[in-house]
Order: structure tokens, then C-alpha cells, then sequence
């Protein structure tokens, strides 16, 4: 990956983190100080607490691709160190679609007139989850290209013992 690409998507990926923790701060100003343009109502207050755990998952997400691209960098990706990051991306992913779920079932008593609505909503959670697997599909990609590298690696020490 080039330095021109490593520098964008960092930048990228610190704007992103920067705006959610705006997010955060503002829902949690609204559920703190009572300054409720909407008089407080149960669903509102749902989604505001819903919203500052998404942007944690967002946050976790952000993180770990960050940790990941140093070491796509570094040239240590392909090593026993990098699952913990995909699999913080892949937990970050699965809690976003339950909070999706959430907001689905916290919205549903609204949509009586029209349920199409929340059968919507419950299919983009379902595409959410779906990310998770093209994750966990990848993540299986990862394990196997590790596993090549060891194997490699050990040829290369026996190949080097011969010589």
C-alpha cells in the first residue's frame, strides 16, 4: 500500500472518528442537560442512547482498520497479531447491526399504519450482518495466508539448513 494511500485513508478514518465523537458528545448533552426539544419522550431518549453505542461500534471499527493499515505498513499483516483487529471489526459490526435491530424494534410501535417500513429496516439489518461474514469470509483468507507464510517461512529456514 502506498504512503499516498496509507496518509488518505488515515486522514479519512480520523475525520470519521472525530465527527463521532461529536455525535456522542451532543446526544449526551441532550439526555445530561435536559435541554430536550422534545420534552424527553421515552423513544427519543432510546434512540439518543442507541445512537452514542453505535458510534462506540463505529469507534471500535475505526480503530481497528487504523491498526491494521500500520501494519499493512509495516509489512506485519500477515501474522497471528493482526486477528485481534479484524475480529474488533467483526464484533464492531455484529453490535451495529443488534443496534439496528434495536432501533428497529424501539421504532416499530410507530409503524402500524405502514409495517413495510420496519420489514425494511429489518432487511438492512439483516445486510449489516452480512458485512460481518464478508469480514469473517476474509478473516478466513487472513488465517490462510498466515498459515502459508509460516509454512514458508520454515521451508525457507530447512532450505536454507541444506544450502
Amino acid at each position: 500500500m502506498g504512503k499516498l494511500t496509507v496518509r488518505a485513508l488515515r486522514a479519512v478514518l480520523g475525520v470519521v472518528l472525530v465527527g463521532t465523537v461529536f455525535v456522542q458528545g451532543l446526544m449526551v448533552w441532550a439526555l445530561v442537560s435536559g435541554s430536550d426539544p422534545e420534552d424527553g419522550t421515552l423513544p427519543l431518549t432510546a434512540f439518543r442512547v442507541i445512537t452514542v453505542l453505535g458510534m462506540v461500534a463505529v469507534q471500535v471499527a475505526l480503530v481497528c482498520v487504523g491498526r491494521l493499515v500500520t501494519m499493512v505498513r509495516r509489512g506485519t499483516v500477515f501474522s497471528h497479531a493482526a486477528f485481534r483487529y479484524v475480529d474488533g471489526v467483526i464484533g464492531a459490526i455484529v453490535a451495529a447491526a443488534l443496534l439496528w435491530f434495536t432501533v428497529t424494534a424501539v421504532n416499530a410501535p410507530g409503524q402500524r399504519d405502514d409495517p413495510g417500513v420496519t420489514v425494511i429496516m429489518g432487511g438492512i439489518g439483516l445486510a449489516i450482518l452480512g458485512v460481518a461474514l464478508i469480514v469473517l469470509v476474509l478473516r478466513m483468507l487472513l488465517a490462510q495466508a498466515v498459515a502459508r507464510d509460516v509454512e514458508a517461512s520454515r521451508m525457507q529456514a530447512e532450505l536454507d539448513q541444506v544450502i
